[in-house]
Formats: structure tokens, sequence, C-alpha cells
């Protein structure tokens, strides 16, 4: 964890070298002050030579000038290569989210990915900056002042530095316990974010539904845990702090009793040299305070650079290296003894084979939980078969690149999502290259045209997040102008027309027929009166194709196809 966290300096080591070069200077500037000290009493003094103390004094203070404009540096560049060290860990993370399998967000909530993208790496740009700093800069004292406390009386010095293996000892039996409690309370931060997601994503719904007491007892619950893990945190902090504090304290009782009796026994020991000896003391404590008030931005730190590489190490969705970068597909596609499974279900597929011929429209119709979508999802890649083939063109779907599928796949599925920004934004999606004339074009043919120009702001009119300012009609006639855009050969109607009202759904069926002329076309549908047309139909339950053909051709089978047509349209 240690390589890879260093690893990130390696881009900012001119300006982290000056940084730990002035850090060294401010200690340094620090020590002055008691060798200054023990010179003035035990020369100038006795001497009353006011000269050479106000030549001493104003040595000191050019010393503080210089170590103020170090500070200022220290503090400045020390923060922004802490913040751009941030920002990268936050790109990687990003760029390897996107490269994750659709699984790994069938089992993360957003909000705790959330969490660890944000506060967590907050906390490691802090540590980021603060850690090599302070420890540098306190090591140096450590070692300095214990130094300059040797030549001043040894003696006492050892009595001082014997008080050091009882406070390590505390550090060492109180960090695990720290550690632990800090790693729970991380995880309850998440809990928090992904109860705020969820709640404010579904606002509208709890205000409908007048349920504002259940989500206010949800957040409830993740917030008062977030306490009582924060607050085991803090009392494993108090433990720590407070009893390394008692044992600095106990420096302070042995510099009195030591020096006092070491002054009584030899005349070695001036008055000068206790001073001194006091102020270097001062210098020895003030680090390991320093160190230890510095114990819990350090666990946070850790504990937020343990949770970015959680996710670092999710492996990504498989490519193979030689896998096919670019090609255009015509849109054949053959499904060979297909078997899926998610990691912890029996089988979503069993045996799954059927073949589509370019151009062609099919249909998956069936009970919800039966596998339409899984079919759908394997297309893309999105998930791997546990065994059996998915070829397109002849070729293995695995010995083509995600990126070069993809862009030969189109989905309109029920749940449309688009991005905050414009209506422009959104469809442009499609194809980012596009020219104003193309966005027009696919809006007309998704029969959102007229709409959009009715708008003050035509294009360029703000849709809110996730599309809250428009009807479901309008969304969905959006994402298929997006479709257009992107012009693929192969298409995926996700339950597209589902509910929706009647004129509306017209509208765009229409699209829709638009958009699957000439491509190979899977269509997801409960409303059988949709897919009539299809070339093909095929009946899937309990994750098998029980029944294939034509409309008409299923109808005079009388099977579990008509039973469900015959049902539909009795109730209609």
């Amino acid at each position: 964890m240690l390589k890879r966290f260093v690893s990130y300096y390696k881009p900012h080591l001119k300006m982290f070298t000056l940084d730990m070069l002035a850090s060294l200077l401010i200690s340094l500037i620090a020590m002055c002050y008691p060798i200054l000290t023990r010179k003035v009493f035990s020369t100038y003094v006795p001497e009353k030579d006011i000269n050479m103390i106000i030549i001493f004094a104003a040595i000191l203070v050019g010393l503080y000038i210089i170590r103020m404009f170090l500070k200022y540096f220290v503090q400045y560049y020390g923060h922004v290569i802490g913040v751009k060290m941030q920002a990268q860990m936050r790109k990687d993370m990003f760029t390897h989210l996107e490269k994750l399998p659709y699984s790994y967000y069938d089992e993360h909530e957003t909000g705790k990915i959330m969490s660890r993208m944000t506060n967590d790496l907050q906390n490691v740009s802090e540590l980021a900056h603060h850690g090599p700093e302070n420890f540098f800069i306190c090591g140096v004292m450590i070692i300095g002042s214990f130094a300059y406390l040797l030549t001043i009386n040894w003696i006492l010095a050892l009595i001082i530095f014997a008080c050091v293996p009882f406070m390590v000892a505390i550090s060492l039996f109180t960090r695990k316990r720290m550690r632990n409690a800090f790693t729970e309370t991380r995880k309850s931060i998440a809990g928090i974010n992904a109860s705020l997601e969820s709640s404010i994503s579904g606002i509208r719904i709890t205000k409908a539904f007048a349920n504002q007491d259940i989500e206010d007892k949800k957040f409830d619950i993740s917030n008062k845990e977030y306490v009582k893990n924060r607050s085991i945190a803090y009392k494993a902090m108090g433990i720590f702090s407070s009893s390394t504090n008692f044992v600095m304290d106990l420096f302070n009782v042995a510099c009195i009793v030591g020096g006092g009796i070491i002054a009584i026994t030899t005349e070695a020991f001036s008055t000068a040299d206790y001073t001194a000896f006091v102020v270097s003391v001062s210098l020895f404590i003030s680090p390991l305070t320093t160190l230890i008030n510095f114990v819990e931005q350090y666990q946070d730190g850790v504990t937020g650079f343990k949770r970015f590489l959680d996710v670092m190490d999710e492996k990504v969705e498989y490519e193979k290296p030689n896998a096919i970068k670019n090609i255009t597909l015509a849109g054949n596609i053959d499904f060979n003894h297909v078997f899926f499974n998610y990691e912890t279900k029996d089988h979503i597929l069993n045996d799954v084979s059927f073949s589509i011929k370019k151009g062609e429209t099919i249909a998956l119709v069936g009970a919800s939980g039966g596998g339409k979508t899984t079919i759908c999802h394997l297309i893309p890649n999105f998930y791997q078969p546990t065994s059996g083939t998915i070829k397109i063109d002849g070729i293995n779907i695995s010995d083509i690149s995600l990126n070069a599928l993809r862009k030969n796949i189109g989905f309109v599925q029920q749940d449309v999502f688009l991005f905050t920004g414009s209506i422009k934004d959104n469809i442009q999606y499609g194809k980012p290259d596009a020219t104003d004339k193309d966005i027009i074009s696919a809006s007309k043919k998704a029969n959102i045209y007229d709409f959009i120009m009715s708008l003050p702001n035509k294009f360029d009119t703000q849709i809110g997040e996730r599309g809250v300012k428009l009807s479901g009609g309008q969304k969905q006639r959006i994402s298929i102008a997006r479709v257009f855009l992107k012009n693929p050969s192969i298409l995926i109607l996700d339950e597209a027309t589902s509910a929706l009202d009647n004129a509306t759904e017209i509208l765009i069926q229409q699209a829709l027929n638009k958009l699957s002329y000439g491509r190979t076309t899977l269509v997801v549908a409960h409303r059988l009166s949709t897919i009539k047309n299809a070339d093909r139909i095929l009946v899937v339950e309990g994750g098998k194709i029980i029944e294939e053909g034509t409309h008409s051709v299923l109808l005079s089978q009388n099977g579990e196809y008509a039973k469900l047509y015959n049902l539909q349209f009795r109730n209609n």
C-alpha cells in the first residue's frame, strides 16, 4: 500500500523536494532558539553586554522572518501537491469505475461509491500534504533537540528520553483499535451518503406517498450508526491522547526533579544550562504533541486510501489483448447453448440457442424474470455467459473489443437516463462529433423536433437532473434521437413504450419503427400489440425459449403466447 501511495508523489517530485527542504530549514531555525538562549544567559547576561543581546535578538527576528516565508511556502505548495494528488487519484478512480462490469454496480450503492471518491480522497489529500511534512519536521526537531539536550547534560537527557518508550508502547497498544474504529466510521459515512442519494433521488415519490416519516427513520438509522461508530473512534483516540499526554507531563516533572538534583549535586549545571534545557525539552515535546494530534488525520487518510484501493483492485471488464478494435457489424446474431447466472443465483438462462438474421426484428415476450432483459444484456457483453457462445456475423463477441462491439449496438430502455445539461448535449451524446444539422435530423426522426422548437431556448434548454423538467414521453423521444444519431446496426428496445399514454405511445412507436428499419432489432415487450408485426417472436420462460414463430403461427399453436395474448386482450 505504501509503494502505491508514494507513486502519486512522482509527478510532483521537484516541488515535494523543495517542500521538504523548506520543512528542514523551519526545523533548524526552531533549534536556534535554545542555542542562542544558552549563549545569551551564559555569556552576555553575566557580562551585562546589552549590545550583544540586542544583536542576538535581531538575529532571531531575522530567522523568524525567514521561517514565516518558509511556512507560507510549505502551507501553500504543500496543499497544492496534496490536492493535485487527490485529483489524480479521483481521475484514476473514475476511469477505473468506467471499466468495471455491470455486476459491480449491481452490488454497490451509488452513494457509497461517491463517498469513496469525495470524502475518502479528501482525507487522503490531507495526509499526502501533512503526513510527510509532519513526520519530517517532527523527526528533525525530535532528533535535533535530543542531541542538543545531550550536549547540555546527558544524564538528564536520558531521564527525559526514558519516558519515550512508555509513549511508544501506548501508541502501539491503541493503534489497532483506532484503525478499526475509523474504518467503521468511513463505512458509516458511506452509508449516510447512500441513504441521502436514495432519498433525494426519490424525493418526488416520497412526497407523492407522504412518506417523509419513513425516509426520516431510514436516514436516522444510518445517522445514528455513524454517531455510534464515531463515538467508539473518539473513545479510542481519547484513550490514546490522554495517556500519551500524561507521559509528556511526566517530562516536565522529570525536568524539574532531575534538573534540581543535578544543580544541587554538581556546579557544572548552570542557570543558563537549565534555561536552555527547559526550552529544548519544549522543542522535544512539541513535535511529539503534533504527531499525537496528527493520529486522527493519519488514520482517516490511511483508511481513505485503503478504501480507494479496494475500488482500484476490483477487476475490470475482461477484454482479450488481441480483440478486434475497429469493426462495422452487419447484425447476424447467434446464441449457441448459452447458460448464464449471476454470482449468487441459479441459472437465469438455461441452454438458450437462437439465430437472428441481419435486418430481422425479433420480439422477446414472457413473464417478468424469465430472462428477456438478460439476453439483451449479453449481446453488448455487459455480462459474460457462464457457458456457450454468442456470435455476431460469425465472430465470437469475446473476440471484439468492448468499445468496438458497443458502438454497433443501440439501446432504448423503459427507464430513460438523461444527463444533466441541455437537450442538445443529450442528443449529441449518441455521436459526440455530430453537427447541428445531424442533431436536427435525428430529432425530427424521433418526433421531438417540434416540441424542442416550441421551447424558449430550443436545443439549449436545460433539462435538470435526469431530465426532471421533461415528461416521460419527451425523455423517451430524446433517447430515441440519441440512438438515431449513433446509427447502430443492432437495436435493442427494452420495454421502450411501456407506461406511456396512448397518444405518446403512437408518436414513440412511429419513431421506433423508423429507427428499427433496416437494422437487426430485438424488442422486449409486455404490450403484445406492439410486436405483432415482428418477423419472429420468442417466448422466454424460466430461462428457456419455449416457443418461437410469427404472431399468427404462435396464436394457431394455442400455447403460452396465445394464453398471454388472449389474457391481455380479454382484459383490455
